[in-house]
């Protein structure tokens, strides 16, 4: 989504005739000078984000940046300043901070998982699992915090989830009849398969034609075997049941 579209529908849903608290008591012309106080440690995403805002609800704000988008942050300091229309300000006011508390929440939470894997040649990879209509603001979180997009969406992408494979009759019809629309449709798409068991790993080993394979909700142990089968033949992803207190990594 683009940030104007985003900023007129956010106004839509707050502001929608008015700010009438602003224009009742701020004159027209007013100019003002704010600043973003940093309120808890970790990774302060939204920077850039916030000064697109500021220039969509005026276009000749001053916006001066302190901090950075993916910069380690403390309690206390002093992300940027803004001098701009005084009405302007404070009808953007809730929308920055709104945006920014749950980017840098995003990206302080991947960046934890990121530094758990340590230099391990494994990746973060986020979800679809996101909140509608602000999916662009919580995958460049992500990015913010060192993780790595998964997908957009269903369009950039082939997932062969279970409930496809069920629906299709299995993984073999599911993944010949998914190279063939792709092929009928000319679309250079990758694949990926999810696995629940060490038996269908087997199986889309012995069919091919695929690039991924997500191995859903696998205990350590078949976690481990399952990598072995595969030997990096196809990417592999693991999903489900895992936090930063289980030592997968090792």
């Amino acid at each position: 989504m683009e940030i104007k579209e985003f900023v007129k529908l956010c106004i839509a849903e707050d502001i929608k005739d008015g700010d009438h608290s602003a224009l009742a008591c701020i004159p027209e012309n007013a100019q003002d000078k704010a600043k973003l106080l940093v309120k808890e440690d970790g990774i302060i995403a939204g920077i850039e984000i916030a000064k697109q805002i500021f220039k969509e609800f005026d276009e000749q704000c001053v916006f001066e940046p302190l901090l950075k988008d993916g910069d380690t942050v403390r309690y206390g300091e002093i992300a940027f300043y803004i001098t701009c229309n005084s009405r302007a300000l404070l009808g953007a006011e809730r929308l920055v901070l709104n945006v920014m508390q749950r980017m840098s929440a995003i990206a302080t939470k991947t960046q934890k998982f990121v530094a758990a894997i340590g230099d391990l040649p494994t990746k973060v990879l986020d979800t679809r699992k996101t909140t509608p209509l602000i999916r662009f603001l919580e995958k460049e979180a992500v990015l913010i915090g060192g993780g790595v997009n998964h997908r957009m969406g269903l369009y950039d992408m082939i997932m062969l989830k279970d409930n496809h494979i069920d629906f299709a009759g299995g993984i073999q019809s599911a993944i010949s009849q998914t190279q063939e629309y792709l092929k009928s449709n000319n679309l250079d798409l990758k694949i990926e398969v999810e696995t629940r068991n060490l038996d269908e790993v087997k199986e889309v080993l012995t069919i091919g034609g695929i690039h991924r394979i997500m191995l859903d909700n696998f205990s350590y142990e078949d976690l481990r075997k399952a990598v072995q089968m595969i030997d990096k033949k196809f990417e592999t992803e693991a999903s489900g049941g895992i936090t930063r207190e289980k030592d997968y990594a090792r």
